[in-house]
């Protein structure tokens, strides 16, 4: 019963310290690899990146566009520009007309 009675007593002054050290490790991981770590603000951050460049490029294709229409608007109509669309729009092109067809990346789906 000595034994016993020793590992109670002993057990009472540990329990605290272990269970102090695992909370500590159990904060400290999920600081670094948890939801809102700091393996995640990374990713985090790489994706905003990604979608800053992704957003800038559609703006200039917008900004061109937007140049394009403003071209066609009925107060500012330029010939030049309304032969090209009506050219495009309807496939018709002039004998002596030398057509260049850029090269274009395809991007192929596949099907899952």
């Amino acid at each position: 019963m000595g034994l016993f009675y020793e590992l109670r007593l002993r057990a009472r002054f540990i329990i605290g310290p272990v269970l102090g050290i695992f909370a500590v490790i159990y904060f400290a991981f999920h600081a670094f690899r948890g939801e809102r770590g700091v393996i995640a603000l990374r990713q985090l951050s790489h994706q905003v990146e990604t979608a800053q460049i992704l957003y800038s490029k559609i703006k200039l294709q917008r900004i061109e566009l937007e140049h394009k229409v403003s071209l066609l608007h009925p107060d500012s109509l330029e010939p030049d520009m309304l032969n090209e669309r009506a050219r495009i729009m309807l496939n018709y092109g002039f004998q002596n007309d030398i057509v260049i067809i850029p090269d274009v990346d395809v991007i192929t789906i596949e099907k899952k």
